[in-house]
Protein backbone atom coordinates (compact mmCIF):
# COMPACT_ATOMS: atom_id res chain seq x y z
CA UNK A 1 0.00 0.00 0.00
CA UNK A 2 1.19 3.33 -0.98
CA UNK A 3 2.62 5.64 2.01
CA UNK A 4 0.63 8.73 0.23
CA UNK A 5 -2.04 6.30 0.78
CA UNK A 6 -2.05 5.56 4.11
CA UNK A 7 -1.60 9.12 4.79
CA UNK A 8 -4.67 10.06 2.84
CA UNK A 9 -6.65 7.07 4.59
CA UNK A 10 -5.87 7.98 7.75
CA UNK A 11 -5.34 11.64 7.58
CA UNK A 12 -9.23 11.67 9.20
CA UNK A 13 -8.42 9.44 12.43
CA UNK A 14 -5.09 11.95 13.18
CA UNK A 15 -4.29 14.66 16.40
CA UNK A 16 -3.89 18.36 15.36
CA UNK A 17 -0.43 17.73 14.87
CA UNK A 18 -0.27 14.57 13.08
CA UNK A 19 -3.17 16.27 10.08
CA UNK A 20 -0.67 19.25 10.41
CA UNK A 21 2.43 16.70 9.09
CA UNK A 22 0.07 14.72 6.91
CA UNK A 23 -1.15 17.73 5.25
CA UNK A 24 2.39 19.12 4.67
CA UNK A 25 4.09 15.61 3.47
CA UNK A 26 0.56 15.63 0.69
CA UNK A 27 1.37 18.69 -0.40
CA UNK A 28 4.75 18.91 -0.72
CA UNK A 29 5.61 15.08 -1.55
CA UNK A 30 8.04 15.83 -4.20
CA UNK A 31 10.39 17.71 -1.81
CA UNK A 32 10.31 15.66 1.07
CA UNK A 33 13.74 13.93 -0.29
CA UNK A 34 15.25 16.81 0.51
CA UNK A 35 14.07 17.44 3.91
CA UNK A 36 15.25 15.91 7.44
CA UNK A 37 13.08 14.99 10.32
CA UNK A 38 14.67 18.45 12.18
CA UNK A 39 14.09 20.75 8.84
CA UNK A 40 10.29 19.52 8.98
CA UNK A 41 9.75 19.87 12.39
CA UNK A 42 10.95 23.42 11.91
CA UNK A 43 9.01 24.51 8.80
CA UNK A 44 6.04 23.02 10.89
CA UNK A 45 6.84 24.74 13.94
CA UNK A 46 6.56 21.31 15.88
CA UNK A 47 9.26 19.02 18.01
CA UNK A 48 11.44 16.55 15.61
CA UNK A 49 9.86 14.12 17.82
CA UNK A 50 6.41 14.88 16.62
CA UNK A 51 7.69 14.16 13.42
CA UNK A 52 9.26 10.75 14.41
CA UNK A 53 6.41 9.18 16.32
CA UNK A 54 4.26 10.41 13.21
CA UNK A 55 6.03 8.17 11.22
CA UNK A 56 6.05 4.95 13.68
CA UNK A 57 2.63 5.21 13.78
CA UNK A 58 2.03 4.78 10.06
CA UNK A 59 3.91 1.47 10.82
CA UNK A 60 7.47 3.44 9.40
CA UNK A 61 10.77 1.88 12.03
CA UNK A 62 11.26 5.76 11.37
CA UNK A 63 10.86 9.07 9.54
CA UNK A 64 14.11 7.75 7.22
CA UNK A 65 11.71 4.94 6.09
CA UNK A 66 8.53 7.13 5.59
CA UNK A 67 11.02 9.58 3.30
CA UNK A 68 11.94 6.94 1.23
CA UNK A 69 8.39 5.53 0.72
CA UNK A 70 6.78 8.52 -0.31
CA UNK A 71 9.89 9.13 -2.72
CA UNK A 72 9.09 5.92 -4.27
CA UNK A 73 5.29 6.46 -4.38
CA UNK A 74 5.82 9.79 -6.32
CA UNK A 75 8.51 8.01 -8.92
CA UNK A 76 5.19 5.76 -9.79
CA UNK A 77 2.71 8.41 -9.98
CA UNK A 78 4.86 10.44 -12.10
CA UNK A 79 5.53 7.46 -13.98
CA UNK A 80 1.84 6.73 -14.58
CA UNK A 81 1.41 10.12 -15.40
CA UNK A 82 4.04 10.29 -18.43
CA UNK A 83 2.30 7.48 -19.54
CA UNK A 84 -0.92 9.24 -19.01
CA UNK A 85 0.49 11.63 -21.31
CA UNK A 86 1.41 10.15 -24.40
CA UNK A 87 -1.53 6.97 -24.88
CA UNK A 88 -1.17 4.63 -27.79
CA UNK A 89 -1.79 6.15 -31.18
CA UNK A 90 -2.31 9.52 -29.35
CA UNK A 91 -5.80 8.57 -28.31
CA UNK A 92 -7.47 10.91 -26.18
CA UNK A 93 -9.89 8.77 -25.38
CA UNK A 94 -7.67 5.86 -23.83
CA UNK A 95 -6.14 8.73 -21.97
CA UNK A 96 -9.10 9.49 -20.21
CA UNK A 97 -10.60 6.43 -19.78
CA UNK A 98 -6.98 5.31 -17.76
CA UNK A 99 -6.97 7.74 -15.99
CA UNK A 100 -9.89 7.36 -15.01
CA UNK A 101 -9.80 4.16 -13.71
CA UNK A 102 -6.17 4.88 -11.85
CA UNK A 103 -8.44 7.50 -9.54
CA UNK A 104 -10.79 5.24 -9.24
CA UNK A 105 -8.52 2.24 -8.12
CA UNK A 106 -6.33 4.87 -5.70
CA UNK A 107 -9.95 5.74 -4.47
CA UNK A 108 -11.01 1.74 -3.93
CA UNK A 109 -7.57 0.86 -2.20
CA UNK A 110 -7.60 4.23 0.05
CA UNK A 111 -11.37 2.50 1.10
CA UNK A 112 -10.04 -0.24 1.85
CA UNK A 113 -8.03 0.45 3.78
CA UNK A 114 -10.25 2.14 6.25
CA UNK A 115 -12.88 -0.17 6.13
CA UNK A 116 -11.15 -3.55 7.66
CA UNK A 117 -12.40 -6.80 7.06
CA UNK A 118 -13.54 -7.63 10.35
CA UNK A 119 -15.58 -4.25 10.07
CA UNK A 120 -17.35 -5.49 6.74
CA UNK A 121 -17.75 -8.66 8.47
CA UNK A 122 -19.43 -7.34 11.60
CA UNK A 123 -21.79 -5.07 9.97
CA UNK A 124 -22.81 -7.61 7.61
CA UNK A 125 -23.82 -10.16 10.36
CA UNK A 126 -25.58 -7.32 12.29
CA UNK A 127 -27.88 -7.16 9.29
CA UNK A 128 -27.98 -10.80 8.53
CA UNK A 129 -29.49 -10.80 12.12
CA UNK A 130 -31.81 -7.96 11.90
CA UNK A 131 -35.34 -8.56 12.16
CA UNK A 132 -36.12 -5.37 10.35
CA UNK A 133 -33.67 -3.42 8.27
CA UNK A 134 -34.52 0.04 8.02
CA UNK A 135 -32.70 2.17 5.44
CA UNK A 136 -32.65 6.17 4.17
CA UNK A 137 -30.83 8.52 2.43
CA UNK A 138 -32.20 12.31 1.09
CA UNK A 139 -31.34 13.94 -2.31
CA UNK A 140 -28.62 12.24 -4.47
CA UNK A 141 -28.01 9.59 -1.33
CA UNK A 142 -30.95 7.71 -2.15
CA UNK A 143 -30.26 6.62 -5.34
CA UNK A 144 -27.53 4.45 -3.69
CA UNK A 145 -29.83 3.63 -0.47
CA UNK A 146 -32.93 2.36 -2.80
CA UNK A 147 -30.53 0.50 -4.64
CA UNK A 148 -29.05 -1.47 -1.46
CA UNK A 149 -32.93 -1.66 0.35
CA UNK A 150 -33.84 -3.81 -3.23
CA UNK A 151 -30.82 -5.88 -2.88
CA UNK A 152 -31.53 -6.61 0.66
CA UNK A 153 -34.89 -7.65 -0.61
CA UNK A 154 -33.88 -9.81 -3.23
CA UNK A 155 -32.04 -11.97 -0.36
CA UNK A 156 -35.46 -11.80 2.52
CA UNK A 157 -34.47 -8.97 4.55
CA UNK A 158 -37.43 -7.23 5.60
CA UNK A 159 -36.69 -3.76 4.59
CA UNK A 160 -38.23 -0.62 4.95
CA UNK A 161 -36.90 2.08 2.68
CA UNK A 162 -37.52 5.97 2.22
CA UNK A 163 -36.06 8.50 1.31
CA UNK A 164 -38.45 11.19 3.42
CA UNK A 165 -37.16 11.74 6.64
CA UNK A 166 -40.96 12.61 7.82
CA UNK A 167 -41.98 8.88 6.50
CA UNK A 168 -38.90 7.47 8.16
CA UNK A 169 -40.08 8.97 11.61
CA UNK A 170 -43.02 7.27 11.53
CA UNK A 171 -42.00 3.79 10.13
CA UNK A 172 -38.88 4.03 12.91
CA UNK A 173 -41.77 4.25 15.59
CA UNK A 174 -42.60 0.19 14.42
CA UNK A 175 -38.86 -0.70 14.85
CA UNK A 176 -37.37 -3.22 17.99
CA UNK A 177 -34.59 -3.62 19.68
CA UNK A 178 -32.35 -5.13 17.11
CA UNK A 179 -33.39 -4.06 14.13
CA UNK A 180 -31.12 -2.05 12.23
CA UNK A 181 -30.88 1.23 10.25
CA UNK A 182 -28.85 2.05 7.56
CA UNK A 183 -27.59 5.86 7.19
CA UNK A 184 -26.67 6.94 3.64
CA UNK A 185 -25.54 10.79 3.79
CA UNK A 186 -21.82 11.51 1.81
CA UNK A 187 -20.79 14.72 4.42
CA UNK A 188 -23.15 12.87 7.00
CA UNK A 189 -24.45 16.59 8.73
CA UNK A 190 -28.22 16.76 7.39
CA UNK A 191 -30.09 17.76 10.64
CA UNK A 192 -33.21 15.30 9.65
CA UNK A 193 -30.77 12.20 9.89
CA UNK A 194 -29.27 13.17 13.02
CA UNK A 195 -32.83 13.31 14.33
CA UNK A 196 -34.13 9.90 12.62
CA UNK A 197 -30.26 8.60 13.86
CA UNK A 198 -31.88 9.70 17.97
CA UNK A 199 -35.00 8.13 17.64
CA UNK A 200 -34.06 4.87 16.27
CA UNK A 201 -31.84 4.71 19.12
CA UNK A 202 -34.77 5.54 21.15
CA UNK A 203 -36.23 2.21 20.02
CA UNK A 204 -32.72 0.52 20.90
CA UNK A 205 -31.80 -0.50 17.37
CA UNK A 206 -28.22 -0.47 16.00
CA UNK A 207 -27.36 2.76 13.75
CA UNK A 208 -24.93 1.70 10.64
CA UNK A 209 -23.64 5.23 8.61
CA UNK A 210 -22.63 5.53 5.48
CA UNK A 211 -20.61 8.45 4.40
CA UNK A 212 -17.02 10.38 3.40
CA UNK A 213 -14.28 9.23 5.90
CA UNK A 214 -14.31 12.29 7.60
CA UNK A 215 -15.70 13.46 10.85
CA UNK A 216 -19.48 13.89 10.66
CA UNK A 217 -22.21 14.27 13.32
CA UNK A 218 -23.83 10.76 11.80
CA UNK A 219 -21.02 8.85 11.85
CA UNK A 220 -19.64 10.07 15.38
CA UNK A 221 -23.16 8.69 16.69
CA UNK A 222 -23.46 5.60 14.54
CA UNK A 223 -22.68 2.27 16.19
CA UNK A 224 -21.09 1.05 13.01
CA UNK A 225 -19.63 3.13 9.88
CA UNK A 226 -19.19 2.33 6.55
CA UNK A 227 -16.65 5.16 5.51
CA UNK A 228 -15.88 5.96 1.74
CA UNK A 229 -12.12 7.71 0.43
CA UNK A 230 -12.67 9.66 -2.68
CA UNK A 231 -10.39 12.88 -3.13
CA UNK A 232 -9.43 14.51 -6.54
CA UNK A 233 -8.72 18.15 -7.05
CA UNK A 234 -10.98 18.21 -10.02
CA UNK A 235 -14.37 19.18 -8.69
CA UNK A 236 -16.00 16.82 -12.18
CA UNK A 237 -14.13 13.79 -11.05
CA UNK A 238 -14.67 13.90 -7.43
CA UNK A 239 -18.44 12.65 -7.25
CA UNK A 240 -17.64 10.02 -9.88
CA UNK A 241 -15.36 8.88 -7.53
CA UNK A 242 -17.33 8.66 -4.61
CA UNK A 243 -20.21 6.75 -6.44
CA UNK A 244 -17.83 4.34 -7.99
CA UNK A 245 -15.94 3.20 -4.51
CA UNK A 246 -19.31 3.50 -2.62
CA UNK A 247 -20.89 1.05 -4.73
CA UNK A 248 -18.21 -1.52 -4.34
CA UNK A 249 -18.09 -1.20 -0.43
CA UNK A 250 -21.56 -2.00 -0.60
CA UNK A 251 -21.73 -4.41 -2.97
CA UNK A 252 -19.39 -6.08 -1.12
CA UNK A 253 -21.44 -5.81 2.00
CA UNK A 254 -24.03 -7.86 -0.25
CA UNK A 255 -21.98 -10.52 -1.67
CA UNK A 256 -21.09 -11.12 2.21
CA UNK A 257 -25.01 -11.61 2.87
CA UNK A 258 -25.21 -13.74 0.11
CA UNK A 259 -22.91 -16.39 1.21
CA UNK A 260 -23.98 -16.11 5.37
CA UNK A 261 -26.09 -19.70 4.08
CA UNK A 262 -28.02 -21.62 1.41
CA UNK A 263 -31.07 -19.80 2.31
CA UNK A 264 -30.05 -16.48 1.70
CA UNK A 265 -29.01 -18.09 -2.12
CA UNK A 266 -32.14 -19.38 -2.43
CA UNK A 267 -34.05 -16.49 -1.11
CA UNK A 268 -32.42 -14.62 -4.01
CA UNK A 269 -33.18 -17.38 -6.59
CA UNK A 270 -37.13 -17.76 -5.91
CA UNK A 271 -37.08 -14.04 -5.67
CA UNK A 272 -35.21 -13.76 -8.80
CA UNK A 273 -37.16 -16.29 -10.74
CA UNK A 274 -40.25 -14.06 -9.83
CA UNK A 275 -38.76 -11.22 -11.05
CA UNK A 276 -38.19 -12.33 -14.03
CA UNK A 277 -41.42 -13.95 -14.95
CA UNK A 278 -43.15 -10.40 -13.86
CA UNK A 279 -40.75 -8.95 -16.68
CA UNK A 280 -41.45 -11.30 -19.18
CA UNK A 281 -43.70 -10.12 -21.99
Amino acid sequence: MSSLIKIRAERDQMSAIERRIADFILENAHLLRDYSSQQLANSLGISQSSVVKFSQKLGFKGYPDLKVSVSEAVARENGNAETRAVPPRSDRHAAIAADLWRSKTLAEEETRLINTPEKIAEISRTIDAAGKVFVIGLGEDGIPARAFAGKLALLGVPVICHTDPVLMSSAVAIAAKGDVLVLFSEHGRQPALSQTERQFHERRGKVVSVTRHNANPLRAHADMSLLVSAHDDRAHIQPLLYSAVLQHLLDLVYVMLCEKGDDRLEQFNANARRAQRINEP
